[in-house]
């Protein structure tokens, strides 16, 4: 799911933007002032940003010193339709600049066509606050990234695609380390231990004792 921070302090329009986007399989978060925006970006990570330019407290203008050290891409959605602004929201760091009232048909294109070229419309993988980019072997836990052993994140990924799941030990040797390989039991273990205390999920991979690992996720 391509995951979308809707700053937009007019309730209606900010619905209108979810309703539209969920044909994107995006899932949508909304906040309604510069303030919560700036909140919601220091404690996140989105795929993408719409934002509004004249908002309650710290306007879109502003708020793009919060989001660019992010490298999170940024499309305007304002009523303002001078020039002056447009080049300026551009000049910001913004990727488009949408211009009020659109259609819903141009929003979508727009937003496609940031997400595709800014490479985030990939099969991303979210549990909990943890993100997993599996073309680029990249993990982040609450926006920050987690450095994990190239075994770790086999182990990672090996849970993730067959959560719910028990995994017998050897199994888990096999697929992570090979089926040449002497590594015994005691690699597991502490690889396994090092990957819960990284991503938080001492509560998520459970031990099935005497056969192996599961991890216990929604589906």
């Amino acid at each position: 799911m391509t995951s979308v921070l809707i700053v937009e302090d007019e309730q209606a329009i900010a619905d209108l933007v979810e309703i539209t986007l969920a044909r994107l399989d995006c899932t949508c978060e909304q906040v309604h002032s510069g303030e919560e925006a700036a909140d919601r970006i220091e404690a996140d990570r989105y795929d993408l940003i719409l934002l509004d330019v004249m908002l309650p407290g710290v306007d879109g203008f502003a708020l793009m010193n919060y989001i660019l050290p992010t490298g999170t891409p940024v499309i305007f959605l304002t009523a303002r339709v001078e020039v002056a602004d447009r080049v300026r929201g551009l000049s910001l760091g913004a990727y488009d600049y949408i211009l009020k009232p659109f259609a819903p048909e141009e929003l979508l294109a727009r937003v496609d066509g940031v997400l595709r070229h800014t490479g985030r419309r990939g099969p991303h993988i979210r549990l909990w606050d943890v993100e997993i980019d599996p073309e680029r072997r990249q993990v982040w836990r609450a926006g920050a990234p987690v450095d994990l052993h190239p075994r770790e994140y086999d182990l990672l990924l090996l849970l993730v695609r067959n959560k719910n799941i028990t995994l017998y030990r050897d199994t888990m040797l096999e697929r992570v380390w090979g089926l040449d390989s002497e590594t015994g039991p005691r690699a597991l273990d502490i690889n396994i231990h090092r990957l819960r205390k990284k991503l938080g999920w001492e509560q998520h991979i459970q031990t099935v004792h005497g056969v192996g690992y599961r991890l216990e996720a929604p589906l």
